[in-house]
């Protein structure tokens, strides 16, 4: 799908991610170092334990809004709710309340996750979605790579003017939203904006998303969506630690008697700095060039690649070695995320993908929360212990995507069009 026909929902959107996600990624590194200044490094890491369990109530509630109130209305409620909380943020007289408008920031980005994921999905067709969901992977990664570069000098230097910048980018871009999108929820489509929304109920939610949860192959699914992401959250976590004690000072390049050499915390620095290079310039290829893997055989593939390529560096501490093991590693993650989005579009029935959209979020925020266990396990085991536990899980989420698409119809299609699965 060539950019320049996409739906002007789509490009408007493009852009905006990419910018206000840049801003983004200029702050967010630097709140634990922040945080455990002004707290203390136990009170922060408790502190910090909070917003992935507040992100996942909002994750939810994103997604039954945007099935209920519209996805339009949903991100706009978000994106506003985004720029209160960074001025609160910006003009903060205390630790505490940037603390609050720091939880706010993470709540209003998980409720607006799932109607962008769901609008995406009404825009596109089945054929064209890996590769738009790709596109929006690609820029959010840019300013994953871009962000943390430019807040190292503005956020320590020039904090305020940061956040109020963030304040303003947020507003305008919620602005942009208003007047040039259109909403794209089935049910709505036709209908007057000003109809009065479906109130909303607490005890609806929780309703609807018990009944998905009894579909047994999207539980299935999100138990291997969770066992993939504890793998792939280790490498902020436990390959941070591996690399940091066992990967000595090294020359990367050399001549002659001239060398560059690295290791330890740097060496982790290029790691990290290669995962997201090769993100940005090959999540599209690598998605045109598995577009016509199935969903089945590209899940359980990149299942298998998380987990060999963290695994394989437990052998090894040469540099180049771990630069192969990041390579592995890194083409798992591209093959994995435009086909778990697309996938869910394509399951999730029309007037319940939204909420589809933010349960499936969960494998995310759970991994997250769970992930950490790792780090203690390290100090029982040896590196080549921990790593086989994390292969271990890599395949047995290959596994139970296995026994999920056994469950599924031949080609995964979902006869319907509205109602759960249950």
């Amino acid at each position: 799908m060539y950019w320049r026909s996409w739906d002007l929902n789509l490009k408007v959107r493009l852009f905006g991610e990419l910018i206000t996600h840049t801003f983004f990624w200029m702050y967010f590194p630097f709140m634990a170092l922040y945080f455990s200044d002004v707290f203390g490094k136990d009170v922060a890491g408790l502190l910090l334990m909070v917003p992935p369990l507040l992100g996942i109530v909002a994750n939810l509630a994103g997604g039954y809004l945007a099935d209920r109130i519209g996805r339009r209305k949903t991100m706009l409620i978000a994106i506003f709710s985004s720029s209160v909380m960074f001025a609160l943020f910006a003009f903060s007289s205390s630790p505490w309340m940037t603390y609050v408008a720091f939880i706010g920031i993470g709540m209003a980005g998980s409720m607006y996750w799932p109607a962008s994921s769901a609008m995406v999905a009404d825009l596109t067709t089945e054929d064209e979605r890996r590769v738009v969901f790709a596109t929006f992977y690609t820029a959010m990664n840019i300013g994953v790579v871009a962000g943390p570069v430019l807040g190292s000098i503005f956020f320590v230097h020039y904090r305020f003017e940061l956040l109020l910048a963030c304040t303003f980018v947020e507003f305008v871009y919620g602005v942009l939203l208003f007047f040039l999108i259109r909403e794209t929820l089935p049910s709505l489509i036709g209908k007057a904006e000003a109809s009065p929304p479906k109130r909303f109920s607490l005890k609806e939610q929780f309703r609807s998303y018990a009944v998905i949860f009894t579909d047994k192959p999207f539980a299935i699914y999100i138990l291997a969506g969770i066992l993939v992401a504890i793998a792939f959250m280790q490498l902020d976590l436990y390959m941070a630690l591996y690399v940091k004690e066992h990967v000595p000072s090294q020359p990367l390049v050399w001549w002659g008697d001239w060398s560059f050499s690295i290791g330890g915390t740097s060496a982790f620095g290029w790691l990290m700095g290669l995962n997201g290079l090769l993100v940005v310039l090959f999540t599209l290829p690598v998605t045109r060039w598995f577009q016509h893997w199935s969903d089945r055989n590209s899940l359980i593939l990149s299942s298998v690649l998380y987990g060999f390529g963290l695994f394989l560096m437990a052998f090894t501490n040469n540099i180049w070695l771990l630069f192969g093991c990041m390579f592995v590693l890194t083409l798992g993650e591209l093959i994995r995320t435009p086909v778990v989005q697309s996938f869910i579009s394509k399951y999730a029935p029309e007037d319940a993908r939204g909420q589809y959209m933010g349960a499936s979020s969960l494998q995310f925020s759970i991994g997250r929360f769970i992930a950490p266990l790792a780090i203690g396990l390290s100090e029982w085991l040896s590196p080549l212990g921990v790593f086989s536990i994390i292969l271990g899980i890599s395949l047995l989420s290959a596994l139970l995507y296995v026994y999920m698409f056994r469950l599924i119809p031949e080609g995964g299609g979902i006869e319907r069009t509205s109602g759960y699965r249950g």
